[in-house]
């Protein structure tokens, strides 16, 4: 085998002195000490630790304080519609950025940037409430606000409650029963019972009259001998729901100057017909929209649909629930 040339060793030996002179003081070197600055501790941090080469722009805390204004809803006032009369306000929201940091402390900033910023809220409230309007009934509740009131009117009959009780026990989901007066008088441990349970009992007048055609003072007794079983019951009510829907302003006035607003519903079951409890759920699917109140009665039909309805409820992105809380202003946030 022929040994190469001094003229090869010569070459080999001036091409490994320009790879070091560049190292050191050309471009690769210059390039070499901008990783090792970029690279290096700050001053002052604990020698051997690992650092990062790409440190986070900005704290978490700091992102979420800039970020904070964007996340403010503004509140809807209450008002008088000429079609669906008074129609309750509903919350607004505004970040709480203290308790934002505070939950990213808890969580870890690592986690909570993985997640995105876990956003705590403070509700803004509306300048007009339910209340600040003059005496006006009720039709529905906010249509920004994903609610559905389940109404069940009591004015005959007691065979169907227990399983209604139990179904929506079993769903998680309170309801607001209307009681007629007489039927209180007769079924007082029932209805402590749903009040037990968690439901809220509202007033249905005390003989189920039209209560249009009724002078003022046989107007107002028919809701004062209702309301005070009520209070002996220790339920603590807001609502007047006239029998059969009848009514007239004199009707409203006199509830207001008793504590109570005048609900009516939205949506009528008619389930005191006894439709098919498939066409109920049915009914219920197609029409229910944010802050519907659904007028129901202790019937087979309603008993046997209002599985179906709860279920048909949630499905369009409505919290079921009573009259109070429909109606009421506080803000439901979407699951994140």
């Amino acid at each position: 085998m022929k040994r190469p040339s001094p003229v090869v060793y010569a070459g080999v030996i001036f091409c490994f002195a320009a790879v070091l002179a560049l190292g050191k003081w050309g471009p690769v070197g210059a390039f070499a000490d901008a990783v090792q600055a970029r690279t290096a501790a700050p001053p002052g941090a604990p020698s051997g630790g690992a650092v990062p080469v790409f440190a986070p722009s900005e704290d978490l805390c700091e992102q979420a304080a800039r970020e904070a204004p964007e996340q403010r809803v503004e509140p809807v006032d209450a008002r008088i519609d000429p079609v669906w009369k008074a129609i309750p306000g509903y919350d607004g929201r505004e970040a709480d950025v203290e308790a934002t940091c505070e939950r990213i402390r808890s969580m870890g900033k690592d986690v909570a940037r993985k997640a995105g910023i876990p956003w705590v809220y403070r509700p803004v409230h509306p300048a007009v409430g339910l209340d600040d309007l003059p005496p006006a009934p009720v039709y529905r509740g906010n249509p920004a606000k994903p609610a559905a009131a389940i109404m069940i009117n009591v004015a005959w009959g007691d065979e169907h409650l227990p399983a209604m009780l139990n179904t929506l026990e079993e769903e998680g989901v309170a309801a607001t029963f209307f009681l007629d007066g007489t039927w209180l008088s007769k079924h007082r441990d029932l209805a402590a019972e749903i009040l037990a349970r968690g439901h809220e009992l509202s007033n249905h007048a005390w003989s189920h009259p039209m209560m249009s055609r009724l002078a003022d003072s046989r107007q107002r007794e028919e809701i004062v001998k209702t309301e005070n079983l009520l209070k002996e019951l220790g339920a603590g009510n807001r609502w007047f729901a006239p029998p059969s829907g009848d009514y007239d302003q004199r009707t409203v006035r006199i509830a207001h100057s008793l504590g109570l607003r005048t609900v009516l519903w939205t949506l009528d079951t008619i389930d005191w017909k006894n439709p098919p409890p498939d066409a109920v759920v049915q009914k219920v699917a197609r029409r229910a929209e944010p802050g519907v109140l659904i007028l129901m009665h202790p019937t087979d039909s309603a008993k046997r649909a209002l599985p179906g309805i709860i279920r048909a409820l949630r499905g369009k992105g409505l919290v079921p629930g009573t009259v109070s809380h429909t109606l009421s202003s506080e803000r439901i946030e979407p699951p994140s």
